[in-house]
This record gives structure tokens, C-alpha cells and sequence, in this order.
């Protein structure tokens, strides 16, 4: 049978006859029981949904009764409705239902749009668009829950032709698209999509006034409706229409991948068309040339115009080539690992990136290789090796020397030749670039007979370079044309004696950077070389703290560094140039504060780390990960530095502060390589007075499989080994799932609680973590109301002090023992309350660990399809984010939904592959490898009393 509720609800038999259902109640049921096919209703939630806030007396007989109904209804050979002890259930495959084959074919149609298969987007969306024949459940509207149901529905419904319009957009159907986008604008006016859509439809038809009027007509709508201005996506078509330029969705969601620019592109329209014909061609384009010539520009430029999904990788801050992959694992927004396990051992961040990447359309920017070279060129062998979609667009001043490479070699912009005219000087892009970045600074410049030969020296001089060219003009603020070109000639004579084994062009660029350098007032000199400690720029206060300069002068000194173009400000941090940065950095050194400035630097983000690891446990976690995600290479710097210079206390405190946080965002395998190499300073032993750190430092630093480890014992011994609360109380959890609860069982965890109560007193963390942990012991100790109280307990804890994770850990902790007590209902709830934290917490790979969770609680409550679902669910968003250990874990449970069906040879083949994927040696780990094995041996005697007796009847689900 085939069930319709995208419009008014109708059951067909195969060969198309409709089956009538009998009255509006009927018809209600059988929509509710359909919204969820395959998974048993609750009886209260019908009764609730048929019946109201009011249900009459005897509702549950009333219920029973149209359930009979309905089963006498549909024909008596399939009997699709089942009786459960909580519920009923409609037992129909759910790819039956309308509803669901929609959203399988418009998530289908989003992931090829997103991957620029624009044709088999449109014939998907197309496909799933059809199956509507009115509103969703047109004729259960009035029943309770139902408004909503129908709202979901319909605005995914909007969404498919949101996407569908996109694709036709791409293949050029702009024409037929205008009448319907019209029609949507009016329906909608609010949404702003539509009204793009039809802006670009527009704008490619030659329509730009028209265009330009719906952006119009939409700012005020949406200021009259709601009093808010059009967002970014609009305001950015807005523009392209005004620079007379169709960008398409692709286009848009690169540039939403890429840095933005304040000013215009100017000049390499030669450049850019290469680059774009050799990214059609080849799979890895790289841009050369000294630096200044505008690469990262053009690199940028062309990766906005090209098709598909871009990713934009800045490797400028980077201090060492091995943390490549970790800097793209960021960029694509992956994670080495979910909340719960840890990255298995052995396993590095480019293994994540090939399984993230392998079936991905991407184009994959990698910008600033050269000081990272041999790093970055093996990163991009491996990549587009295992990654057949994949396409790159590197820049750096020498290529990455791989077969395949194609070069498009850089110098400076076109220069009017010396018998040019200077009338036409501006038809040349360096002295176009000059007058637009001189206009910028001084708005009554303008190229004039009186001052173009005098331009057209200084960009001669310059060589052309984007860079040069842009310092130069910015000298206008204070100095003529005249003034400029004087110093630029006399500077340039002298720099280009010092050094003739330098190229040209690099003498030209350092001498434009010294130039600028002279420019400065001392204190502004002081500023810049200071400022060259920090690494992906400093926020206002970091920058004054560190600089260790009067508050005043250091004001003045900055605004002034701003205003010369040394510093930009961007996003509320102030960075520099990199070729800037590297000229300030030598005068660092040679006025001898190098060492000062780093211990500076150091000793503000130390600070920095513990103060935000505190909050990390409370209400604001969620702002202080923002934030330190913000001063990640600054953190990772000061790390380094302080490891470098053999600086014990302070890099073993960067990991204590650090260690919570990594967890929280999955970057368990840069944590431990930083953590490692701690290690090494060290020694074998903890230092006197750094116990605490030793400790975090080894447990990080096993996190990624690294050889020989100092011991630390039991958790048991690392508690009694504190004298005091631990300054990181995540120090617990790790000690916990590394070496797992104490052999002794539920009265050896009880005595370990009292030892840390004594220990710690009224911390509400701590004490919420304890109870975690001692009622994770009594749930495997099988006191299941001992084990509630000690997760209800912790769960208040964690609460109250605003942790999403401790709340997340616990809700699956309650999820799986309401399971166990056979309650579904509110091992249900626990977990989309849990789901839902994982969701605030931004992480993919912890949502499939989330529904893995759920996955297996459905299946002791013997719910097989739902089971199904999650286990798929879990691997597909584990898959997507190179997340093996979770892969494994999903396969698992596909395995023991394929046992329980009778597919022994299915379930054996997800088993191995479960195995095959890897998993840690911590507790956990091993803790999944011995169910894989028992699972496997279940299925090794199923399928020898298979062979003895034949065929029969599949295994019971107690095997689960």
C-alpha cells in the first residue's frame, strides 16, 4: 500500500485503487499514526491529539475502539496497525509514506546542489515537489498537534522549491523562473531567498532596474513588518546587481567561504581567466611569485567565480608545517573527535580529512605555503590521491613541485611601456590600482596631465607590485606625489646595493616596508615590533597588555599604525600584513625584546586560558569557546613558545588551562602532539608542584596513540595523589575514561566519591561529575534507583552551574538506564534533550553520538526500524565528518539490527568493518571492540545452527 498525507490523507493499493478510510476522526488517526510510520505512538499522545486538553471519560476505550476501526478498514491481508504495550504503531515501510519519500528526495536534491550537480538537483527536487496534491494533512488540520506537523512540512516544502529554483538558476532557466518567483515574492514577501532568486533572475536576463527595484520593495517590507534591514545575502546580490555581475548560489556560498575586502579587485583580468580555465582543467593550481604580487587577492577572486563549495585555508600563522591538516581540519569545520572518546591512536588529522573529503565536490584553497612547503605539498599529494572530487588552488612563492601541477606565475601589474602616452596611464592596472588606493586616503586626489608622469615613476619604481603600490599610495595622508616619488627613488638607490644576490623584486617590496618603517614616530616603531609576538592578530586589550606600553601613548601609537597601514582592523582584532609583520619581527630582535615580549605574551594568554576554563563550566561556555576559538593560534603559540624555550611550568599550564576546551571542540590530536611535546620537557617524572599539570599532560598526550607514556596509575591513585581541588577539575573525567571505574565495583566508586567530597567540598562541578561517575557504577552494578539518584543528582549539578556537556553526558547516561527500565518513553526524552545540547555545542560528530545512543536504546526496547534510522543517521554524520570511531560504533549497530532481522551475513560484514575502522585503547574503546567481538561470536553459533537445522525463525532480541 501507498499512504498520501501531502494533501487530504488516502491509502492506495498497489495498482492504484484508493481505499476509503471512513470518517474525519479515522482519517486523523491514521495521519497521526503515519507522521511517525514505523515507530510505536504513545497512547497518551493520540488520545491527547484526537481528543484535546479534555479528553471525555473512558478516552482510552474510545482510542482502542478507533484503532479496531481502523484496522478493519485497510485490507485484512496487510494489517499495517500493531498494538504495543505503550502504543500502537503502524507497521509500514516508511519510504510508503508520501511525507517521508519528499524529504528523502529533497535532502537527496539539497546534497547534490550542494555538490554543483545542478541537473540532478532539479530532477530530485522535481520528483519530490510532485508527490504534493494540496496542503499537508488538508483534512486533519483541526487535530491537536497537526498545525504544526503541516507547518514543518510545508516550510520544507518551500525549501525544495527554494532549491530547486537554485539549480534551474544554474543551468540557465532564468527566463521561465521569473513568473514563479514572482509569484512566490507576493505569497512570501518576507522571505528573503525567493526575492534573490528573482533579483538574479533578473539581473541575468538584462533586467537590472527591475532587480534593483524588488531589493527595494523587499527593505521596505521587511522594515515596515518586522523593522530590520535586509541581511548580508541580500545586501551582497544588492551589490552584485549594482557591479552589473550575476552571482549564483554557488558563487554566493563561496564568497561566504572566502575573506572579504573592503576594496575593489583591480587589474589581473588576464590572471584571472588563466587560473579559471586551469581549474576546469586541472586538480591543482598553484599561484607563484614574490611576495606583495597579490596572490592571496587573486586566488580569492577566482575562487569566488568557480562552481561548488569552497573552503579557504590560511596558513600564514602557522609556526610549523604539521599543523597543516589540523589548520584545513578548522577551516571545513571538522573535528578531531566527538565530547565522549577520544581520537583513536596512530590515526592523524589527514586520515579524518580523506574520509571527510572522498565523495566531497570542493574546492580547497590553500593560501601562504611557502614557509610550510613540504608540509602543505604532502597534504595535497594525499588528498587529491584519496579524494577523486577534490579540487586545489594553492598560492606561495614556489610551487608545490607535484606531478600534475599546473603554475600561473605572478609578477606586477601591467605598466604603461616607457614611450606611453601619460594621458593613458590609467588604462594601466598599477596606475589605476595607485589612483583608486590614493583616493581612498586623500578623496581630492585624481590622475591629472600635471601629476601622471610622476605616478607613472613611482609605480615603475615599484615594479608594479599590488602591495608596493598600496603603501605608497598610502603615504598620501601626509605627502604630495612629489614627496613620495622623491623618497621612494632615493630610498630604492640605496637598499638595492645591499644586498645583489637578492631578486629585484624582493629588494623593491623590503624597500617600500622600510620605507614605511622610517614614516613612524619611536612610538609607533615600539608598537609595531611588539605587535609581531602575537599570532592571527590581538584584540584592543591583548595588544595593550602585551605591548607593556603607557595606556595613552599606546592609543595614539596604534591609531597611528592604523592609519599607516601597518595594522589593519578587522572583526575587532588587529593584525598585520605578513610581509609587515616579518620586517617588524627582525627589528623586534635586534632591539632585544624578543625574549621579554614572548614571556609577555605568554603569561597574558595563560591567564587568558584559566580564566576562560572556568567559565567553560558555566552559563557562558558557549561565548568563552567563541572566544577562545578566536585566540587558537595565539594560544597554540604561546604553547610552543613556552616548549621551545624549555619553559616547564608555564607550557604545562597552557595544557592544564587548554585541556577542557580541546575536548569540547574535538582537537584531541593537536592537544595531544602539543601535550607530547610538553612531555618532553619534563622528564619521565612530574616536576615538584606540577602534578596536577604532569598528569593532564600525559592523559592529552595518549590521546592520539603517542609511545611510551609515564604511568599514572589508577583514577583512585591520581585522586588521593592531590592535596587540593584540582585547579582542572576535567582532569577527573580523563583519569576516569582512561583507566575505567575501580575494579572493586560500586563500594570501591562510593569510597572514591567520599575521598573526592573530602577533598574538594562544596564544588557543584566536581560534585555533579562524582555523581556521574558513581551513578555510571551502579547502573553496570545493576542498582538501577541508586544509579537515578546519582544521575538525577548530577544532572541538577551540572545544570545549575550552565555546563551543556556535563548536562549532555548525564541526559545519555538517563537515556540509556530508562532503557534499561523499560520506560522508552523517557529514555526518549533524555536523549533529544541531550541531541539538543549537542546541537548548541555546534558539533556534527557529537549528534551522531547522541543518536548512536538512542540507536541502541531503541533497539532493546525492540523497535528495530527506528533503531535502523539512528544507526544510520549516526554513521552518515560520522562518515561526513571523519569521525572513525563513530563509524565503527554505528556499523555496530547496523550489525545488530541486521542479526535481529536474520541477515547474518550483513551483520558479520558491518562487524568487520566496524573493526577494520580502528578504535582506542582507552577504557571505552575497548569497551566497543569487546561488543563488537561478542557480536560476532553470536553470530558465528547462529550461523552453525542455521547449517545444522536449516532456516528458521531470526534471533530474539535479548541477544541485544
Amino acid at each position: 500500500m501507498r499512504f498520501r498525507i501531502l494533501g487530504p490523507t488516502q491509502v492506495l493499493l498497489a495498482d492504484g485503487r484508493e481505499i476509503p478510510v471512513g470518517g474525519p476522526r479515522l482519517r486523523a488517526l491514521l495521519a497521526l499514526l503515519l507522521l511517525d510510520a514505523g515507530r510505536v505512538v504513545p497512547a497518551e499522545r493520540l488520545i491527547d491529539n484526537l481528543y484535546g486538553e479534555h479528553p471525555p471519560r473512558g478516552a482510552a476505550n474510545a482510542l482502542q475502539s478507533q484503532v479496531s476501526r481502523l484496522r478493519q478498514a485497510l485490507p485484512a491481508e496487510h494489517t499495517p496497525v500493531e498494538f504495543h504495550p505503550t502504543g500502537y504503531r503502524l507497521a509500514v515501510d516508511p519510504a510508503d509514506v508520501d511525507a517521508y519519500r519528499f524529504e528523502r528526495l529533497a535532502e537527496a536534491g539539497r546534497h547534490a546542489l550542494a555538490g554543483g550537480d545542478w541537473a540532478r538537483a532539479a530532477a530530485e527536487l522535481r520528483t519530490a515537489l510532485e508527490l504534493w496534491r494540496g496542503p499537508a494533512l488538508a483534512d486533519v488540520i483541526d487535530v491537536a498537534g497537526a498545525p504544526a506537523q503541516a507547518a514543518r512540512l510545508d516550510e520544507l516544502r518551500l525549501a525544495a522549491v527554494d532549491d530547486r529554483i537554485e539549480a534551474d538558476l544554474a543551468l540557465g532557466a532564468s527566463a521561465a523562473l521569473v513568473p514563479e518567483l514572482r509569484e512566490l515574492v507576493v505569497a512570501h514577501p518576507l522571505r528573503e531567498r525567493s526575492r534573490g532568486q528573482l533579483m538574479r533572475a533578473l539581473s541575468a536576463l538584462g533586467r537590472p532596474a527591475e532587480a534593483l527595484a524588488e531589493f527595494e520593495a523587499a527593505r521596505r517590507t521587511l522594515a515596515e513588518e518586522l523593522g530590520v534591514g535586509p541581511s548580508p545575502e541580500l545586501a551582497a546580490i544588492h551589490l552584485a546587481v549594482l557591479r552589473g555581475a550575476d552571482r549564483p548560489a554557488e558563487r554566493a556560498a563561496a564568497e561566504a567561504a572566502l575573506p572579504s575586502h573592503l576594496t575593489t579587485f583591480v587589474g589581473r583580468e588576464e590572471e584571472l581567466k588563466r587560473v579559471g580555465k586551469l581549474l576546469g582543467e586541472r586538480r591543482l593550481v598553484t599561484l607563484t611569485g614574490p611576495g606583495g604580487a597579490g596572490k592571496t587577492r587573486l586566488a580569492i577572486e577566482a575562487a569566488s567565480r568557480s562552481d561548488g563549495e569552497v573552503r579557504f585555508v590560511e596558513l600564514a600563522g602557522l609556526a610549523d608545517g604539521s599543523d597543516v591538516p589540523q589548520a584545513v581540519l578548522s577551516a571545513l569545520g571538522l573535528r578531531d573527535a566527538g565530547l565522549r572518546a577520544p581520537a583513536e591512536p596512530g590515526r592523524q588529522p589527514t586520515d579524518r580529512l580523506v574520509e571527510a573529503l572522498a565523495e566531497r565536490r570542493l574546492l580547497l584553497v590553500l593560501d601562504n605555503c611557502e614557509h610550510v612547503i613540504a608540509d602543505a605539498a604532502r597534504l595535497a599529494a594525499r588528498l587529491l590521491g584519496a579524494c577523486p572530487t577534490l579540487r586545489v588552488l594553492a598560492t606561495s612563492r614556489e610551487p608545490l613541485g607535484l606531478a600534475g601541477e599546473a603554475l600561473c606565475p605572478m609578477s606586477g601589474l601591467a605598466l604603461p611601456p616607457p614611450d606611453a602616452s601619460a594621458l593613458d596611464a590609467d588604462d594601466y592596472a598599477a596606475v589605476s590600482l595607485f589612483a583608486q588606493r590614493a583616493a581612498d586616503v586623500a578623496p581630492d586626489f585624481t590622475l591629472t596631465p600635471a601629476n601622471a608622469e610622476l605616478v607613472l615613476r613611482i609605480c615603475r619604481t615599484l615594479d608594479g607590485l599590488p602591495l608596493a603600490i598600496e603603501l605608497a599610495a598610502a603615504r598620501l595622508r601626509a605627502l604630495s606625489v612629489a614627496e613620495v616619488a622623491a623618497h621612494l627613488d632615493d630610498r630604492f638607490r640605496l637598499l638595492s646595493m645591499s644586498s645583489r644576490a637578492a631578486s629585484p623584486r624582493h629588494r623593491t617590496l623590503r624597500a617600500v616596508v622600510e620605507w614605511s618603517w622610517d614614516l613612524l614616530d619611536d612610538a609607533e616603531r615600539t608598537l609595531a615590533r611588539r605587535l609581531t609576538v602575537f599570532a592571527g592578530g590581538a584584540t584592543l586589550e591583548a595588544a595593550g597588555r602585551v605591548s607593556e606600553m603607557p595606556s595613552a601613548e599606546f592609543v595614539d601609537a596604534l591609531t597611528g599604525l592604523v592609519d599607516k597601514s601597518f595594522v589593519e582592523l578587522t572583526g575587532g582584532r588587529y593584525r598585520m600584513l605578513e610581509t609587515v609583520r616579518a620586517f617588524c619581527a627582525g627589528r623586534l630582535a635586534e632591539a632585544g625584546e624578543a625574549e621579554r615580549l614572548r614571556r609577555a605574551h605568554t603569561a597574558y594568554f595563560l591567564e587568558l586560558a584559566w580564566t576562560a576554563s572556568d567559565h567553560l563550566r558555566r552559563a557562558e561556555q558557549l561565548h568563552w569557546l567563541r572566544r577562545l576559538d578566536a585566540e587558537r593560534d595565539n594560544l597554540h603559540a604561546a604553547l610552543r613558545r613556552a616548549t621551545a624555550a624549555g619553559d616547564g611550568p608555564d607550557a604545562a599550564g597552557l595544557v592544564s588551562a587548554l585541556s577542557f576546551y580541546w575536548w569540547l571542540r574535538g582537537m584531541r590530536g593537536e592537544g595531544a602532539r602539543l601535550a607530547a611535546d610538553v612531555l618532553d620537557v619534563l622528564g619521565a617524572e612530574a616536576p615538584p608542584g606540577l602534578g596536577e599539570e604532569f598528569a593532564l599532560c600525559v592523559y592529552n598526550a595518549s590521546l592520539a596513540g603517542s609511545g611510551h607514556l609515564p604511568s599514572l596509575g589508577t583514577q583512585d591513585s591520581v585522586i588521593r595523589s592531590l592535596d587540593r581541588p584540582p585547579r582542572q577539575p576535567f582532569l577527573l573525567y580523563l583519569s576516569g575514561i582512561s583507566t575505567g571505574p575501580p575494579p572493586g565495583g560500586p563500594e570501591d566508586v562510593e569510597e572514591l566519591m567520599r575521598e573526592l567530597r573530602r577533598l574538594v567540598g562544596p564544588d557543584t562541578w566536581i560534585n555533579a561529575l562524582g555523581a556521574m561517575g558513581h551513578g555510571s557504577a551502579q547502573m553496570w552494578g545493576g542498582q538501577s534507583d541508586r544509579a537515578g539518584a546519582a544521575f538525577f543528582a548530577a544532572l541538577d549539578g551540572f545544570r545549575s552551574t550552565g555546563d551543556r556537556w556535563g548536562s549532555l553526558i548525564t541526559l545519555g547516561a538517563l537515556g540509556e538506564l530508562a532503557a534499561w527500565r523499560g520506560d522508552p518513553e523517557a529514555a526518549g526524552e533524555h536523549m533529544n534533550q541531550a541531541m539538543g545540547l549537542a546541537e548548541e555545542l555546534g558539533s556534527a560528530v557529537d549528534q551522531a553520538d547522541m543518536l548512536r545512543t538512542r540507536g541502541e536504546i531503541r533497539l532493546r526496547a525492540g523497535d528495530l526500524a527506528a533503531a535502523r534510522d539512528d544507526f544510520a543517521g549516526a554513521l552518515l554524520l560520522a562518515q561526513g565528518s571523519g569521525a572513525p570511531e563513530f563509524v565503527s560504533a554505528a556499523r555496530l549497530g547496523l550489525a545488530q539490527v541486521a542479526r535481529l532481522h536474520g541477515d547474518l551475513a550483513e551483520a558479520r560484514r558491518l562487524c568487520e568493518a566496524a573493526l577494520a575502522g580502528g578504535l582506542t585503547g582507552w577504557y571505552v574503546g575497548e569497551a566497543t571492540r569487546a561488543e563488537i567481538i561478542l557480536l560476532l561470536q553470536q553470530i558465528t553459533e547462529e550461523e552453525k545452527a542455521g547449517a545444522a537445522n536449516g532456516p528458521g525463525a531470526p534471533p530474539s532480541a535479548d541477544g541485544a
